[in-house]
């Protein structure tokens, strides 16, 4: 069953993008005519006895995966690489995708539902290891920039490590230094105001 809520999330996401998400979601009940969406932590969810799937839209790709992917990759056999690209940028939500042209064929996209549901129905859940990593080490513009603005520097000392990390790698994947300096005063600006780099889709 369709989500008015994943209708309007589609239809606020960039032109480029809703091409995706449209056959994204084709294929979810293609592979799944009883699948459900849901809107959760902000993005569309694909859910059967658990969730199965999830898509989201940023403003230059498409992140798109599925929920169990190990457990997926070895039903799958040789069908794994296709489905999960070993060398795709990888983005909140999965892997990154910025036309429809970029998706796996639509054939191993609905095995690949076909066997996250038959797994969910089965109670077959992926064992999550969490692994701790060390807070990030600031590059030098931003420990300057938060040495220079307490509300930003005590709203970064709060973060997790996780939440801190995604401002730095925004902050470091920024190609121009015009960019860069962009994101940094936006970086700053939320950081003053208490807000994750994702805050927007918090509470969804």
């Amino acid at each position: 069953m369709k989500n008015p809520a994943v209708d309007a999330y589609i239809a606020k996401s960039a032109d480029f993008a809703r091409p995706i998400l449209k056959h994204v979601r084709n294929l979810m009940h293609r592979g799944c005519p009883k699948i459900e969406e849901k809107i959760k932590w902000g993005v569309p969810s694909f859910e059967r006895e658990g969730i199965v799937a999830m898509m989201a839209a940023f403003k230059q790709h498409v992140a798109f995966g599925f929920w169990s992917e190990r457990l997926i990759r070895e039903k799958l056999g040789a069908d794994a690489d296709r489905v999960f690209p070993k060398d795709a940028k990888l983005g909140m939500g999965g892997r990154r995708y910025h036309s429809r042209d970029e998706l796996p064929a639509d054939a191993v996209i609905v095995r690949a539902v076909k066997l996250a549901v038959v797994l969910n129905e089965a109670g077959e859940r992926p064992k999550r290891v969490l692994k701790r990593k060390p807070p990030p080490k600031a590059p030098p513009y931003l420990a300057a920039a938060l040495k220079k603005n307490a509300k930003a520097r005590a709203g970064f000392a709060r973060l997790t490590p996780g939440q801190q990390r995604e401002y730095v790698d925004w902050l470091v994947e920024a190609k121009q230094p015009a960019t860069r300096e962009r994101r940094l005063a936006q970086a700053i600006e939320l950081l003053a105001e208490g807000k994750t780099r994702y805050w927007k889709y918090q509470g969804c």
